[in-house]
């Protein structure tokens, strides 16, 4: 990546936040190789994941203490969840360490990099941040200027941390596959005491079709009825705490918290602490509306969010299908975006998250018969919904928040990323069930004084549907752009990833394009991995057959 000019340079004028924090997340990755990959190296290419998952887990740490810990949390699990967790349900399917390879460009996997740094993180829970650092400190100290093995590193850990067994936990690191954990809980009223039930299952792989349980960390608090935190303890050691870890161990297990209040709810896996598919049928509609107003887990809120539309989204699929009609968002559900989209004291960053529906990809991968189509028009239904029905709000957020950034100076740190965010989310969002908002979108895309803001109006004419305005954005970014191959490698993936029916059409006009070269892989890239990997509606719209 290093030697990619994608991830070195940047400017108002070309680079998007996205470039930004890109850059600075590669350039603090290949110094962190200093010591995990350089002066600490692998024995062997078996031992890829040592270097490459523990300095993934040190770039986004670092990526947290530069910004927002919570939106830089979710990206993180947005990427794992689109290219890490496709992987592990797959022919492909390997642990963060294989056992044998035919091609060594082949080692280079999500699987490795991504999880392998939730392995990482995993660790990180388990042990603490001192019981961490501690462990870090030896190992460095072990191995400063050697070629060592994951047992290495592990040992080191563990001899750092003697009250932690870390025996169970070395199946992270030879066994394939993502665990679904089961969760189940209930709350008794006259003694205050809220059980938990955990049922961990791993489906089979290729090579592996007897997994055994694993260790999962699982992150835990509770909410009370008044929308509050609540302090409890686990079993009756009577020490109160408002988070815990609760160790998953055995393929089925328990834990009882008490003091927690009827009426609570337990909010699970906070910060996504082990990289797992929660299915809870604990958590009602209710539930998640509550707890999308009140976790005092950022991630988690987020969380209850995306559960709640992926549930409704995939209810109109089931519709959609048989040919029914489609089931409207009732106003409770609209209440909850409105009441999160105008928390001011929630991070801007974060609450433009919450305008983003789960991805056509993750909804594909949650489905047992995979349906692209349906989701596209199930999932385009629910947008619209949301954009009508919160059209005034949207229309205030764009106002207030555009009045705030044209009175400050341009700035790239955290706080003003999140203010472009949640303007230009609101803009794409009210753009799903208001023509009118064409105009504004070309005037963007036309006046913006950076990269960020003209980029997104752009992206959001591209991806709807024909209009003037559409086919003039397209043509005068063209123009004005064409100098600079980095900005039209996002015109040309922007265009690819958009989802048309046409987009196979799109697709052949755009190799043909001047601005396309087949020997630059960032064009490549862009256009039919933008086509193949980013567009299933596109790919597999039937007229014409995107896929054939």
């Amino acid at each position: 990546n290093i030697f990619n000019s994608k991830y070195v340079l940047a400017s108002r004028e070309t680079a998007t936040d996205v470039d930004y924090n890109g850059i600075e997340s590669v350039i603090a990755h290949e110094y962190f190789h200093n010591w995990t990959g350089n002066r600490c190296t692998v024995s062997s290419w078996f031992q890829l994941t040592l270097k490459e998952g523990l300095t993934v887990f040190r770039d986004q740490q670092f990526s947290a203490d530069m910004g927002s810990a919570s939106v830089v949390r979710i990206g993180n699990v947005l990427r794992l969840r689109s290219s890490q967790f496709p992987q592990d349900s797959g022919p492909m399917a390997h642990p963060i360490r294989p056992e044998s390879y035919i091609e060594i460009s082949n080692f280079y996997t999500a699987t490795v990099y991504q999880k392998g740094a939730e392995v990482i993180r995993m660790l990180h829970t388990l042990l603490g941040p001192k019981g961490f650092r501690k462990g870090t400190d030896l190992y460095f100290e072990r191995h400063d200027g050697q070629a060592v093995t994951c047992e290495d590193w592990l040992s080191a850990m563990a001899d750092a941390n003697p009250d932690v067994d870390l025996e169970q936990f070395k199946l992270w690191y030879s066994q394939a596959g993502t665990p679904v954990l089961h969760v189940n809980s209930s709350i008794d009223a006259d003694s205050n005491v809220a059980r938990i039930e955990f049922e961990q299952m791993i489906p089979p792989t290729p090579g592996e079709p007897v997994k055994k349980p694993m260790l999962i960390p699982v992150s835990v608090g509770v909410i009370g009825p008044d929308g509050e935190a609540v302090e409890f303890s686990v079993g009756n050691t009577g020490a109160k705490v408002a988070e815990t870890v609760l160790c998953v161990r055995e393929e089925k297990q328990d834990f009882e918290l008490h003091g927690v209040p009827k009426g609570s709810v337990l909010s699970v896996l906070r910060g996504f602490s082990a990289p797992v598919v929660l299915k809870r049928s604990d958590m009602t509609h209710d539930d998640a509306l509550f707890m999308m107003a009140h976790d005092t887990d950022e991630f988690n809120r987020w969380e209850a969010c995306q559960e709640l539309m992926t549930q409704l989204i995939l209810q109109n699929v089931e519709l959609a299908q048989s040919g029914k009609e489609m089931l409207p968002l009732d106003d409770s559900v609209i209440k909850a975006f409105e009441t999160s989209l105008r928390d001011e004291r929630v991070d801007s960053m974060l609450r433009a998250y919450v305008m983003a529906l789960p991805s056509e990809t993750v909804l594909l991968e949650i489905m047992k018969v995979a349906d692209p189509i349906a989701v596209h028009e199930a999932r385009g239904f629910v947008r619209k919904q949301l954009s009508s029905k919160l059209s005034q709000c949207l229309s205030e957020i764009i106002q207030s928040v555009g009045s705030t950034l044209d009175a400050e100076e341009y700035s790239i740190d955290a706080e003003a990323q999140g203010k472009r965010a949640l303007r230009n989310a609101a803009l794409d969002l009210l753009y799903a069930s208001d023509s009118s908002t064409r105009t504004k979108c070309l005037e963007q895309v036309r006046s913006a004084t950076n990269m960020t803001d003209a980029l997104s109006a752009f992206a959001t004419l591209v991806c709807g549907p024909d209009c003037e305005e559409r086919e003039v954005a397209i043509a005068e970014f063209q123009t004005k752009w064409s100098g600079d191959y980095l900005v039209m490698d996002k015109w040309l993936r922007l265009q690819a990833a958009a989802p048309r029916s046409d987009a196979l059409e799109v697709v052949r006009r755009l190799v043909n394009n001047k601005a396309f070269d087949i020997a630059n892989p960032n064009n490549v890239y862009a256009v039919l991995g933008g086509f193949s990997m980013a567009n299933p509606f596109g790919f597999h719209s039937s007229t014409p057959p995107g896929a054939a």
